[in-house]
């Protein structure tokens, strides 16, 4: 590979390996049909909340799901399903975690002794302890892994994108003006590494008072349908800036949040 690869393989010229090449096995035991990435161009936008929620649709909707977090430096995943920290495995392998539900899950905050301990690692050991997530786990049996993905454009997504079977990748947003920006950033970081964008999810969107049922824009007007049909992304979903959902996850209860327009959104990933 050339010292000034862009990672663009659609259009290079050079005789080196093919992305495919860089694909990290599974272990022997373990089995993931579907890979789907949960990203976003900046952080603080409800990206391991739409993870942890997609996951627990398609789990409730008889699929056996997972979330591989790959936010090592800022996990949330396990705290959102009420998980505390201890694994069990043997020499070279380890299981995930389930949630009550069944939703198997492996995140850095599972293997430390205390929740609260502050990883302070370099990247390539953080997109190594990544890629472990993915070969050393017993996934069993998974139609559907959600990869949490820490936002940007670093050494994480480029070592999912690369080492991990992706079939495609969910953005998240808000609804502020610097969304455009954002979410072109994730789309062309996708199309550089030929992976499709399954769909777009503007968090925070609204609040809808309890008293009167109005909306209320409180972060402005959703965008997200005018950036959606400016990158030709079919699948959409608004999230609302729901008290009570926050309340639900600080429990560990993500698992009994259903928002109908998520549930919509999920359709399309059964389709992938």
């Amino acid at each position: 590979m050339s010292e000034n690869c862009n990672h663009d393989c659609s259009n290079c010229t050079q005789k080196c390996s093919s992305p495919e090449d860089f694909r990290k096995q599974l272990h022997s035991g373990a089995s993931v049909k579907k890979v789907i990435g949960v990203v976003s161009g900046k952080g603080g936008v409800g990206k391991s909340l739409v993870t942890c929620l997609l996951a627990s649709e398609m789990q409730r909707r008889g699929f056996r799901a997972a979330v591989l977090d790959a936010d090592i430096t800022g996990p949330s995943v396990p705290k959102s399903f009420g998980l505390q920290p201890g694994t069990t495995g043997g020499e070279d392998y380890i299981y995930p975690v389930c949630s009550n539900t069944g939703v198997q899950v492996m995140s850095i905050n599972l293997i430390l002794d205390n929740e609260t301990q502050p990883v302070v690692w370099r990247g390539p050991v953080i997109a190594g302890a990544v890629t472990q997530f993915w070969t050393d786990v017993l996934w069993e049996d998974v139609d559907y892994m959600f990869v949490d993905m820490p936002p940007g454009t670093g050494d994480v997504p480029l070592t999912v994108f690369q080492s991990l079977p992706v079939d495609g990748v969910v953005i998240v947003t808000s609804p502020q003006d610097l969304v455009g920006m954002i979410v072109e950033k994730a789309v062309n970081m996708a199309n550089m590494m030929n992976i499709p964008v399954i769909g777009l999810v503007e968090n925070m969107s609204y609040f809808k008072c309890p008293d009167c049922g109005k909306e209320h824009s409180i972060f402005g007007e959703s965008k997200v349908a005018a950036v959606a049909e400016k990158f030709g992304i079919k699948n959409t979903a608004r999230l609302p800036l729901d008290p009570a959902i926050t309340a639900l996850i600080d429990e560990g209860q993500v698992e009994s949040v259903n928002i109908e327009t998520l549930a919509s959104f999920a359709d399309g990933i059964e389709k992938i």
